[in-house]
């Protein structure tokens, strides 16, 4: 729930998700479900002459499977926070 949280609080904001077939999409995160599935709007695809075909996209939904990396804005990203975070929900899970 780490994630999700996380991702929540990036809702309108711009990021780039990195999907596992070695596509890029640029966009603004519209939503994020519980399975880190991803709504995208305004997207533009990082290599348009590789995807021809993503150029009249204009909103798209990733499955959470089939992303590989999400590259967030530097200054929306609070590290501290989100590794304190992590650690307690790690202690949390060790006590289970």
């Amino acid at each position: 729930m780490l994630f999700y949280s996380f991702f929540k609080s990036l809702v309108g904001k711009d990021v780039v998700v990195e999907l596992k077939n070695d596509l890029s999409i640029c966009g603004t995160l519209h939503s994020v479900d519980q399975f880190l599935n991803i709504k995208l709007t305004d997207i533009s695809v990082t290599d348009p002459d590789k995807y021809p075909h993503m150029q009249s996209v204009k909103n798209c939904f990733i499955r959470g499977s089939v992303v590989r990396y999400v590259q967030l804005p530097t200054d929306e990203c609070d590290t501290q926070l989100l590794q304190d975070a992590a650690r307690k929900e790690a202690a949390q899970n060790k006590q289970r």
